[in-house]
């Protein structure tokens, strides 16, 4: 069959959800994926907009506390399970791209049983060692209090992400991002009830407030994982597990540790840049702090909402490597930076042109509300640059090309973020305003070294074989 078969056509369209996307329109495929993955992120949004709503209410410190453990800690966290579902997702895309849907089944159950051994490890960590955790930000005297418990609960209550990222990505993968979008909805409408009970001690419950944050959420997260390893051991998905995929295969787990370190990698170094960035805020007193806490929790609505068609573009990009068709490769990220651009031109004119009236919603501080809005102003520029950056980095890692993206973003950050905010902030008068502008010049950096290495069109000779060896 041809790109232009009608009768694939016909069935891609009946059949939407098992969809072909090695051929066919990439419109159609790009459409397909997004959308759902979208409206999984929207909900995402919805939560993290809603819960933040519940945390302002505790007051500036508990909210500030929540928020730095969030975006940093566990944020770590994170991104190390985000590293190996980068990886599984090329590994699972190349291998259904290639016809070889047993081997996609087999690394899905390595995949999951590689994060439930990560979570065991952060458990520990995190149950022991709170305090420490905690400090390694700098965050004010006052913040202790409320976030050293709520950091002891989100570790020891972990494992509930774990099922639902490594759910996610290994549908995604295989190309159905529908389910993925039920789960989701499922766990956002548990863990709002379950915060809003918990943290306000409503319908009866005890009065938790941040302690109630973390146990809600993990609540929705352990409840959804729960039903997306159903749905996955159930045969109804495209990747059917069975007990055998998820005995122990060091062969596998080894080929999704080396696609998984790199992304990993790079995101924790994101994460390190926001520890230091926290440190030198704080050296400017509370109100930039909490008005950095808040700017990085709005700061991430648009990469939540955009992230999933720069996620479409890798499945795509993957499936079609693995089928051998470079040209669809490259097509499918042209088409995706169209789609995707054009939204993230929004949200920064909504971050450049609304900040007040945003900030207004969650600050009633009129000097956290002054910092915070310029704040806004620098990040929606660098929103610009994120709208090329996220569909780059994202068609290399679903082409396998974990690498080159780790190496350029881990020296942007050494050599260019970090050093250049020290500098303005601490040695020109341009106090916390010289953070602002370093994560624009470094967004900058960033997106046009990622497209030079795109355009030499060498992570498609180089990087194909890993996602369908």
């Amino acid at each position: 069959m041809t790109d232009e078969d009608p009768a694939l056509e016909t069935r891609a369209k009946i059949d939407w959800r098992n969809r072909d996307h090695t051929r066919g329109s990439l419109a159609i495929s790009l459409l397909v994926l997004a959308l759902p993955s979208l409206a999984t992120s929207l909900a995402g949004v919805a939560f993290q907009i809603t819960e933040l709503t519940f945390i302002s209410r505790l007051g500036e410190a508990p909210m500030a506390s929540v928020v730095i453990v969030n975006q940093t800690l566990r944020q770590t966290f994170f991104m190390l399970l985000m590293g190996a579902s980068f990886g599984t997702q090329a590994l699972i895309a190349g291998s259904v791209g290639s016809g070889n849907i047993e081997r996609a089944e087999h690394i899905a159950g390595q995949a999951i049983s590689l994060g439930f051994s990560v979570s065991a490890v952060l458990m520990f960590f995190g149950g022991l060692f709170p305090e420490f955790l905690f400090s390694l930000p700098g965050p004010e005297p006052a913040f202790y209090e409320y976030g050293v418990p709520y950091l002891r609960l989100v570790f020891l209550l972990n494992f509930g992400v774990v099922g639902t990222l490594f759910f996610g990505s290994i549908m995604s993968g295989a190309g159905d991002t529908t389910m993925p979008l039920f789960v989701m909805l499922f766990q956002t409408a548990i863990a709002l009830v379950a915060e809003w009970v918990l943290i306000f001690g409503n319908l009866g419950a005890p009065e938790l407030g941040v302690r109630g944050v973390a146990i809600g959420v993990a609540i929705g997260q352990i409840s959804a994982m729960l039903l997306g390893l159903a749905v996955l051991f159930s045969g109804r998905a495209r990747v059917h597990l069975r007990r055998r995929h998820m005995l122990p295969d060091t062969r596998v787990m080894k080929q999704i540790i080396r696609l998984s370190w790199p992304p990993a990698l790079q995101m924790v170094g994101g994460v390190v840049t926001t520890f230091a960035f926290l440190r030198i805020a704080g050296d400017f007193g509370e109100s930039v702090q909490a008005a950095y806490a808040i700017g990085l929790r709005l700061g991430m609505i648009a990469p939540m909402v955009c992230f999933p068609l720069a996620g479409a573009c890798a499945t795509i990009v993957g499936q079609a490597l693995g089928a051998g068709d470079v040209n669809r490769a490259w097509r499918a990220m042209g088409t995706g930076l169209v789609v995707h651009a054009t939204i993230m031109f929004c949200f920064s004119a909504a971050f450049m042109f609304f900040r007040v009236e945003i900030l207004e919603f969650f600050s009633s501080d009129p000097e956290v509300i002054r910092i915070g809005s310029e704040y806004l102003w620098w990040l929606s520029l660098s929103v610009l640059l994120w709208a090329f950056y996220f569909v780059f980095m994202r068609s290399l890692q679903g082409a396998g090309d974990f690498v080159v993206p780790m190496a350029l973003s881990l020296g942007t950050s050494f050599l260019v973020t970090l050093p250049l905010a020290w500098y303005l902030a601490r040695h020109t008068d341009l106090a916390e305003t010289g953070i602002w502008i370093a994560q624009l010049v470094s967004s900058g950096v960033l997106t046009i070294s990622t497209g030079i290495w795109v355009a030499t069109g060498r992570w498609t000779r180089r990087a194909a074989h890993s996602v369908a060896e």
